[in-house]
């Protein structure tokens, strides 16, 4: 039987948070099986938080040499993963964009031959990468009167959304283009459920089928996961959790360090029973009504607050908002790492603060 703390520190040390890692970009957006990217930023803090010297060259060049791209895969959520996993993993998750192509918008195409949507649109994008905007009004010439043509696309055709979008310093519209003609290669034939599984549990692990189910967003996942060679605990609720042979366990006394976690990262987003990471009670406060999921800390491993950055003239102030009184060695811990994320993340400031907004520390002002 694995408790909370059980589960809280495997999924820290396997989502590279126990410890930051010695490893490339790449390296670690393939490991955690993409990163959740619905804004294009914030994966940048993501890799930050993660890795020793990580900068923000090491992402934005891998988009520009198109070694990785930010595609709609788990959940039907953007995603920036690695070429070779795009490739890969998006025929998996064409039954999850079928099932959310008819349950929204099925009404809209009744008659339309999707077939002929998808191979208009290629060739639209073939011309140019579009906005979804542009492509909605060029395909409406030929289907006037139909709306969602461009959310058709989005799930019958994969799309990569090309730079500038994403790339750090720099800003654009999301335009798309087809991945096959961006990458210059095939898609794979579907059949990368089992290891995308196994890959799951290896970044998210241990974990229940119905956890699997929550962080890909594909349902009827039970008979691939028996079909594997794993090995089997029990949650304090008695739930079956599956995991790799041999994946390590850290043990509920293992050290946590302070993390700043970006906006959407997957750590929160990726089990059907998120008080691994989370308590109920604060849930309200990350995950917004309108699908925002707001940028946290980390004390003890577990969610403990919001942060923010907040401009005004030449000066970048990191404001964090604990939920609960934070004793003086977490608030040390906190001040400090976070002057180290205003120096990532607001490097072109002429002066940063850090701030709590529970009015028990001042702001500390550095110069760069």
């Amino acid at each position: 039987m694995l408790t909370r703390r059980d589960l809280n520190r495997a999924l820290l040390d396997r989502q590279m948070l126990l410890r930051r890692h010695d490893a490339k970009a790449l390296a670690a957006i393939e490991h955690l099986v993409g990163m959740q990217s619905q804004a294009p930023l914030p994966a940048y803090v993501g890799l930050w938080t993660r890795l020793p010297d990580f900068r923000h060259e090491d992402l934005a060049g891998l988009l520009t040499d198109r070694t990785a791209v930010r595609i709609a895969l788990m959940r039907g959520t953007i995603h920036l993963i690695s070429a070779d996993d795009c490739l890969a993993l998006r025929p998996v998750m064409q039954p999850l964009l079928d099932r959310l192509l008819r349950t929204s918008y099925a009404r809209h195409l009744d008659g339309v031959d999707l077939c002929e949507v998808a191979s208009a649109a290629r060739a639209l994008m073939e011309e140019r990468p579009l906005s979804f905007a542009e492509l909605e009004e060029l395909l409406g010439e030929r289907w006037p009167g139909r709306d969602a043509l461009a959310q058709t696309v989005r799930a019958v055709v994969p799309l990569v959304q090309v730079p500038p979008r994403g790339v750090w310093g720099a800003s654009g519209q999301a335009r798309h283009v087809p991945a096959e003609s961006w990458l210059g290669r095939p898609l794979g034939d579907g059949s990368a459920a089992g290891d995308m599984v196994l890959r799951y549990l290896r970044a998210f692990g241990p974990a229940s089928v119905k956890d699997i189910q929550t962080w890909s967003g594909l349902t009827g996942l039970r008979s691939v996961v028996k079909g594997l060679d794993l090995v089997t605990y029990r949650d304090e609720n008695g739930v079956e959790l599956f995991d790799l042979p041999g994946a390590p366990l850290p043990g509920p006394d293992a050290e946590a360090p302070v993390r700043f976690l970006p906006e959407f990262d997957n750590l929160l987003l990726s089990h059907a029973d998120r008080r691994r990471i989370i308590a109920d009670e604060h849930r309200r406060r990350v995950f917004t009504v309108n699908g925002i999921v707001r940028a946290t800390i980390l004390v003890d491993g577990f969610v403990a607050g919001l942060w923010r950055i907040e401009r005004a003239g030449e000066t970048a102030t990191l404001e964090i908002e604990p939920f609960a009184p934070l004793g003086p060695a977490a608030r040390d811990a906190l001040a400090d790492e976070g002057e180290r994320l205003l120096g990532f993340a607001a490097d072109r400031a002429a002066s940063h603060a850090v701030r709590f907004r529970d009015g028990r520390r001042p702001a500390a002002t550095t110069q760069t």
